[in-house]
């Protein structure tokens, strides 16, 4: 045992996701030695070049900030990495590959916060997945990273329920701070016993969440209700649900609740001026809002009464 310094710790993330676990650990007792950022790209309508957000919180720090394009082929960028000492590298949806002299070179090698309760939805859409596949639950899961895709062993797990109702957005910013809040305490426990207790995965329990893409969105109404609330839930904002009206234009759905009705009308018909669906297993399903193509978001009653949709028609591609 040593008497609990602070650990020198490299922080590799991307998105706003890791943000929250980035600040936690420069409120802690560690030090920060590095931050690790895909590379600044162009955003929003005028498609400038900006820094990730986890790049530009690491520079509100004053903590040097390294972007390479690949930790895989760069020798020159493992070196740099091997350079720093680190006595571990704290990973948060970082959005490169890590080859193995990355992972071995901190004292402690590199553990990874992921959104999900291990080892279920390993893979990159862990978020929208559960949502999507209706769980009752889901958390996150700190583990020590190898060679394999989320694969590791797990130090730290905490969950939380889904109540039918959540969206990717509230899960996302959930976990977020979810993750935020046990990292600390598994880099205190390192820091005082040299070592962390971890507990394999199983896995022949794995499920994978592959990279989400623009076509999971489109609705196939021969669904159950309760499957397409699951994807609108799950993929919004991106990539978004969608189905076709009788133009064949795509219609965004961007909110929906279900209804405790059924109808005997085929799937995908439009029933009402209210926006109520038919699926598949005959259950109702209510447009809340809706995107029309080069349109805006509106109720499914102004999409109506503008001809962007027709009661009585059949929806779909």
């Amino acid at each position: 045992m040593n008497n609990g310094e602070g650990l020198k710790v490299v922080f590799m993330g991307t998105p706003d996701f890791s943000v929250p676990a980035l600040k936690a650990i420069l409120n802690s007792h560690h030090t920060v030695v590095a931050v690790y950022s895909q590379p600044p790209r162009p955003k929003g309508r005028g498609q400038q070049v900006q820094p990730s957000p986890v790049h530009a919180a690491a520079l509100d720090a004053g903590i040097p900030v390294y972007n390479p394009l690949s930790l895989k082929k760069d020798e020159a960028a493992r070196a740099q990495f091997k350079a720093l000492g680190a006595d571990v590298a704290v990973v948060a949806a970082y959005g490169l590959i890590l080859p193995l002299d990355v992972l071995d070179a901190p004292k402690y090698g590199c553990i990874n916060i992921h959104a999900s309760l291990l080892p279920r939805w390993r893979g990159a859409s862990p978020i929208q997945r559960a949502i999507w596949a209706g769980d009752d639950a889901t958390g996150i899961s700190i583990m020590q990273m190898g060679e394999g895709l989320d694969t590791g062993p797990v130090i730290a797990m905490r969950d939380m329920k889904l109540n039918g109702k959540t969206t990717t957005p509230e899960l996302h910013d959930a976990l977020s701070i979810m993750g935020a809040d046990m990292i600390v305490p598994v880099l205190d426990r390192l820091a005082i016993d040299g070592r962390i207790d971890v507990t394999p995965q199983d896995d022949a329990q794995s499920t994978y969440a592959p990279m989400l893409k623009k076509d999971d969105g489109r609705v196939d109404w021969t669904k159950t209700a309760a499957e397409i609330d699951q994807q609108i839930r799950a993929l919004n904002p991106w990539p978004g649900v969608w189905t076709a009206n009788g133009d064949a234009r795509r219609i965004k759905i961007v909110h929906a609740q279900l209804e405790d009705m059924r109808s005997h009308d085929p799937a995908g018909t439009l029933m009402d001026r209210d926006g109520r669906m038919v699926c598949g297993d005959g259950r109702v399903l209510r447009l809340m809002q809706v995107h029309p193509e080069n349109g805006k978001v509106m109720d499914s009653f102004a999409a109506i009464n503008g001809g962007i949709l027709t009661v009585g028609t059949v929806l779909g591609d």
